[in-house]
């Protein structure tokens, strides 16, 4: 294995004309984002199973020879927990790598364990255990250390291998089309759209507030989401949590009023205090049925429906044991309810999901299927 650390525009040109008829790339990227909205890309890595690199973004002006690479619908592009690394991209370039495999739901269906970390992943496929001693570096710092480098490079290096044996394993069991679905949704950029008007779903402690103080709260965390995004700093930074909610509480209507708010400083009093009122004033003037309304738990099953809960529970544990798969990567407690309930768009009813599980327990409700006693085993037909 070749291993390069490319800081230069010859340097990248040269590396993505040798890895550019690769059938596929493993792919990883090293950021930070606790400064600013959009994450710093410090760091990518890529490798083939002949060469591996790790391509400073911070040194090189023009990554369009990268680019072009990790767009060539050709190769594919190999990634564990792929969701962060396709932000990156799409903030960078506004485009998005295809085809790609990642290996973290890969791993589910291998009956690795769902959302199984990068290190554990190699560990159960390749035996090998890697070192955790650079997991907090700060990659933006430079120079890079031979530590720091031999880190970074063993992301890629060892992805790409274990690739290999877990798309085989996934041919051989004739579920490497399963994952079909969720690959071109972590490839589709409205996957990652922002929409300001929902992040008040994101702010803890929303579920002690109602009506028209909801409508406050959506109003203030949009406000704060547009202010975020337009100065690439943190949400936390324009305005924490606990204060959007006492703003949302309260709902001050003069500048005194809202400077007894704790959390509210001078400073931003006299930049947003005028934009935070008349957006607290806007909100309370919507129509009752505009009010977002914040979706409640579902009330506790009775024990009627626990039963019937058992019951798919118990069948749910049939199929996944001859699938060779853990239960928990099928479905939860609450998805069996949701399909109980008749909800369509539980995860149950999606993909293969759906044909391994979702259809026959629904059969199941159906009286079409049942489980039976013979010869003191269970049995699901």
């Amino acid at each position: 294995m070749q291993e390069r650390f490319v800081e230069t525009a010859q340097q990248l040109e040269e590396f993505t004309r040798m890895v550019a008829d690769s059938p596929w790339l493993a792919v990883d990227t090293e950021f930070l984002r606790e400064r600013t909205y959009f994450p710093q890309l410090c760091l990518i890595q890529v490798a083939n199973d002949e060469v591996a690199a790790a391509i400073d973004p911070m040194a090189i002006a023009d990554l369009a020879p990268l680019q072009a690479l990790l767009m060539n619908p050709r190769i594919e592009k190999v990634f564990h927990a792929a969701r962060q690394d396709m932000e990156i991209f799409l903030n960078a370039w506004n485009t998005l790598p295809q085809p790609l495999f990642d290996t973290q739901p890969a791993a589910a269906l291998l009956g690795l364990g769902d959302q199984v970390g990068y290190g554990k992943l190699i560990q159960q496929v390749l035996k090998t255990e890697l070192p955790k001693d650079h997991s907090r570096t700060d990659w933006s710092r430079r120079p890079l250390d031979k530590a720091q480098l031999r880190y970074a490079l063993d992301d890629v290096i060892y992805l790409g291998r274990a690739y290999l044996k877990m798309k085989s394993q996934l041919e051989k069991m004739h579920r490497l089309t399963w994952l079909e679905a969720e690959f071109a949704s972590l490839a589709d950029p409205q996957t990652y759209a922002l929409e300001p008007m929902e992040m008040w779903k994101k702010v803890k402690g929303r579920q002690h507030l109602k009506g028209v103080k909801l409508a406050v709260l959506q109003a203030l965390a949009a406000w704060r989401e547009q202010q975020a995004l337009a100065k690439n700093l943190p949400r936390r930074w324009i305005l924490k949590d606990d204060v959007l909610l006492e703003l949302a509480r309260r709902s001050p209507k003069t500048i005194p009023e809202l400077e007894r708010i704790r959390g509210i400083d001078g400073g931003f009093l006299r930049k947003n205090g005028e934009a935070v009122l008349k957006r607290i004033q806007q909100a309370q003037q919507l129509p009752k049925h505009q009010w977002p309304k914040d979706k409640r738990p579902a009330a506790r099953p009775d024990p009627e429906q626990e039963a019937v809960l058992d019951l798919l529970g118990a069948a749910l544990r049939l199929i996944a044991h001859e699938a060779g798969l853990s239960p928990q990567v099928i479905a939860s407690r609450k998805d069996l309810l949701a399909l109980l309930n008749g909800e369509n768009h539980t995860p149950l009813l999606q993909g293969w999901r759906k044909s391994l599980a979702g259809q026959p327990l629904g059969e199941l409700l159906a009286g079409q299927r049942q489980l039976s006693m013979e010869q003191g085993k269970i049995t699901f037909r």
